[in-house]
């Protein structure tokens, strides 16, 4: 197959109501031309006879035993932290139970260092400061009354600017979207609400959770509060951002590919990606259908835990949230893991992660291994082949959703999310079906290796906090290959497959930036994942750490 002409693709986007300027049409002509060169390379597996997934492939899975901890959502909490601020969900809650902090109190102290520190972060596009305040008093009273709804009554929160909240601007962080005011909330919203939790407001993302936005919304960049000169990562910028300065208890965030994740890991906080179908998507901006989540970030495991299990389950509105049962999180949370078969993934403990956080993930495996559980190397080459694939399904996908929009408007989205969409809107359909039946191939590889080992392991990406990019680095063929082909990681994989994954904090650099290791394991058995890295928070205290947010980055 030959490249594609510059005449050819300036045809095709004609005819589908695009005229793109320089330089972005010559930047969508290589990045198409080496999207179709590494889907060729599928060529070599054979997929032809792989029938692609439908939505819901996993209904069936057998469930696992969730465990008998002891542990009760209600019980007493020490905190580890005086500063109620960087407090868990936990030890907050513990603490609001008993009639020792004012729901009022933590919604104030949050909504003072938004002011604070936020001109510096971006963390935030909307803060609902009278909203949140009534709410945290609604709930004081309502916990003083003995209707103490469960550990997040009271405790603030915050979501991704890609969730309806009813009466409020929903822009998936793009200026395109700027009177998008939602009519209603969406699922998750209302489940916060009725679990009694405080909506403080939306936090910063890269466009659609698509990655790789050079001008944010409304041109404030996020930050990374560990430097301010580094990125928080993508695309839950503002979550983790949120999360790691102590703006808020805990956030959503939204994973596709790892956008969940990588963001919990450079900023030193807890990112789950849920199994795909265990959250509810309405009310929520699209990317990629097939691979799209929400998910909790937050500064434990177990908070994590506490926050799915308050927005977990079936939900009417989406045909594909799954039926399985949710079972009861605290349960998992026994702190033994010495029967449980752990992998360390090759393919994400390569060469291409620094020495530095290879030692670190490293470490924490041993970790493990000192609790008891069984550690073995394993690879799954399969994912090294993986070129374009997983572009191919969220670009395309993606195109699709936004295709309209993007011509009425089109100058209001990013210049990468432009870029992207116009590539999405050039897959061959060929091609197209072709991503899918590899993923498909993907995902039964990585269930099958979940017949043997219960949880995989690996770096979760390839090193510290990166710093802030403002201008695109594709200016050659070159440089697109290498960027299609970076993207076929780990990270990626798990999403496809639709499995459960985390990332925790796995320790510090030298120069004091935290990084993250991975954790996956099969589709609705997120119990599993939390019972591993509760056991390994119980045995390391590197979630307990938070930025200094001295006054050298954010003055008096």
């Amino acid at each position: 197959m030959t490249d594609f002409t510059r005449e050819e693709i300036r045809s095709q986007l004609n005819m589908q109501g695009f005229d793109p300027p320089e330089p972005e049409f010559t930047e969508v002509v290589y990045r198409i031309n080496a999207l179709i060169e590494g889907l060729k390379k599928l060529d070599d597996l054979d997929v032809y006879h792989i029938e692609p997934w439908p939505l819901m492939p996993y209904r069936g899975l057998p469930q696992r035993s969730v465990g008998q901890g002891s542990l009760a959502w209600g019980g007493a909490a020490e905190p580890h932290d005086p500063n109620i601020a960087f407090m868990t969900i936990r030890e907050q809650a513990s603490l609001i139970r008993a009639g020792k902090l004012s729901p009022v109190e933590l919604t104030q102290t949050y909504l003072d260092r938004i002011e604070r520190y936020d001109s510096k972060l971006h963390a935030f596009n909307l803060v609902l400061r009278d909203e949140a305040l009534a709410a945290a008093k609604a709930a004081e009273v309502e916990i003083a009354s003995g209707k103490y709804r469960g550990p997040l009554h009271g405790i603030p929160v915050g979501v991704k600017d890609q969730f309806d909240i009813k009466g409020h601007l929903n822009t998936g962080g793009c200026n395109a979207y700027g009177d998008n005011i939602a009519r209603e909330d969406s699922t998750i919203i209302a489940r916060f609400r009725e679990a009694g939790a405080v909506i403080l407001g939306t936090l910063a993302t890269h466009e659609f959770h698509m990655g790789g936005t050079l001008e944010f919304y409304n041109k404030h960049t996020p930050r990374n509060p560990w430097d301010l000169d580094k990125s928080p990562a993508g695309s839950s910028a503002g979550s983790g951002s949120a999360v790691a300065a102590g703006l808020l208890s805990g956030a959503m965030g939204g994973d596709t590919g790892g956008s969940i994740r990588g963001p919990a890991s450079v900023n030193g906080i807890t990112g789950l990606r849920p199994s795909w179908g265990r959250l509810s998507r309405q009310g929520i901006f699209t990317l990629a259908w097939e691979l799209d989540t929400a998910g909790p970030m937050a500064r434990s495991a177990e908070d994590a835990a506490i926050m799915l299990q308050a927005i977990a389950g079936y939900d009417p509105k989406d045909p594909t949230t799954s039926q399985v049962p949710v079972p009861d999180y605290a349960q998992s949370l026994t702190g033994e893991i010495k029967d449980l078969r752990i992998g360390v993934l090759e393919q994400m403990m390569g060469d291409e992660v620094e020495s530095e956080t290879r030692l670190l993930v490293q470490r924490a495996i041993d970790v493990l291994k000192d609790l008891g559980a069984t550690v073995e190397p394993v690879s799954i080459p399969l994912i090294e082949r993986m070129h374009g694939v997983h572009t191919a399904i969220c670009d395309g996908q993606a195109a699709s959703y936004h295709r309209g929009h993007l011509r009425a408007r089109y100058m209001a989205y990013d210049y990468n999310t432009r870029v992207r969409l116009l590539v999405g809107c050039l897959i061959p359909a060929g091609l197209q079906t072709l991503a899918g039946r590899a993923r498909a191939l993907m995902g039964q590889t990585l269930l099958e290796t979940f017949e043997t080992y219960d949880v995989l392991v690996g770096a979760t990406g390839q090193g510290p906090a990166g710093p802030i990019v403002t201008e695109s680095a594709i200016t050659s063929r070159e440089a697109a290959q290498t960027a299609v082909m970076a993207r076929s990681g780990g990270t990626g994989s798990f999403s496809m497959a639709g499995a459960a994954a985390i990332s925790i904090p796995a320790g510090f650099t030298q120069s004091g930036m935290p990084v993250g290791w991975h954790l996956g394991t099969r589709p609705m058995d997120e119990a599993t994942l939390f019972r591993v890295c509760h056991a390994y928070q119980l045995a390391t205290d590197h979630h307990q750490k938070h930025p200094p947010m001295g006054e050298r980055d954010f003055g008096a």
